[in-house]
């Protein structure tokens, strides 16, 4: 015995070149039936939440699968699974496609090569395929776009759920970003963590996606970013700021990854107020705002 519901969707090409266009959703639980063999020409999420059963590749390699985990089905790869015959299993999957998927793959969000991948917690997955399910009610003139929107969601929830993947981030990405701005080489921060070059470089596009050079980089111009837009420092105390000991480096540096010159920047992007710089998170829905003093002056919000 089991339950299944499910939705298909047609998307326009219009909605395709938004990067991520949902074809389908569908919560099922029990014990269902054996899916495949099969091959699809699209990807697709299946989040196991509870239960367990097996996956069959196209090498005919049987991993087993146990909640919670997540199995990838990708295009033109041949698959065969289905849950335990005695207990059965929950799932929900997500169809879809898109010219965003190769960029999710190079980022390591999508693994082809690891079908099967162990799920640290699924709550974060089966609330961004809630909001696909919500979103699919009939007449709902928006539901291409919100679909699509919360692939890209789901895709960060999968990616975070990973249970090779500490609660709080890769600790060597951490780590990184914590000396982000000293001065150091590529081989100084890997033998930091006691690691070869070679290996940092592999845990970094494990973790991020990127090269160490990149990942540093962007957090440095990240930086760099919020302290032409939000105060007045000059541009060669910025770049020391950030990890440059050379102005004019940092100048053309900033201008080739960014597209426009620091000063250019600050001019485009100003938001200096009284108060300075804050290193506090905002609560979202208590956005900082500018009130007006009782001596009717501007005073920053707490």
């Amino acid at each position: 015995m089991y339950h299944t519901w499910m939705r298909y969707f047609t998307p326009s090409p219009t909605h395709h070149r938004l990067g991520l266009a949902c074809l389908g959703v569908g919560l099922q639980h029990g014990l269902l039936p054996t899916v495949g063999p099969r091959t699809l020409d699209h990807h697709v999420a299946v989040v196991i939440s509870a239960g367990g059963g097996w996956f069959r590749g196209p090498d005919g390699t049987v991993t087993t699968v146990t909640a919670p985990a997540l199995i990838w089905l990708t295009p033109g790869v041949r698959h065969h699974y289905g849950p335990d015959p005695d207990t059965g299993w929950d799932e929900c999957f997500v169809d879809f496609t898109g010219p965003a998927t190769p960029t999710y793959t190079e980022l390591g969000y999508i693994e082809p090569h690891r079908p099967v991948v162990p799920l640290s917690d699924a709550a974060g997955a089966r609330a961004a395929v809630g909001r696909i399910a919500r979103a699919a009610r009939r007449g709902n003139p928006l539901l291409e776009v919100e679909t699509g929107a919360a692939v890209h969601e789901l895709l960060v929830a999968l990616r975070r759920a990973r249970a090779d993947i500490a609660p709080d981030g890769d600790p060597v990405l951490q780590a990184l970003a914590r000396d982000a701005f000293r001065p150091l080489t590529v081989a100084e921060h890997a033998a930091r963590h006691g690691m070869t070059p070679a290996e940092l470089r592999t845990a970094v596009r494990r973790g991020a996606g990127c090269s160490p050079k990149d990942y540093l980089l962007g957090i440095r111009l990240g930086r760099a970013k919020e302290l032409l837009a939000a105060t007045e420092l000059p541009v060669a105390a910025v770049a020391r700021r950030v990890g440059y000991d050379d102005p004019a480096y940092f100048s053309r540096l900033f201008t080739r990854r960014v597209g426009t010159a620091p000063v250019r920047f600050r001019e485009q992007q100003g938001r200096a107020v009284p108060g300075g710089w804050s290193q506090q998170i905002p609560d979202p829905d208590h956005p900082p705002i500018l009130r007006s003093s009782a001596a009717g002056g501007p005073e920053p919000a707490t």
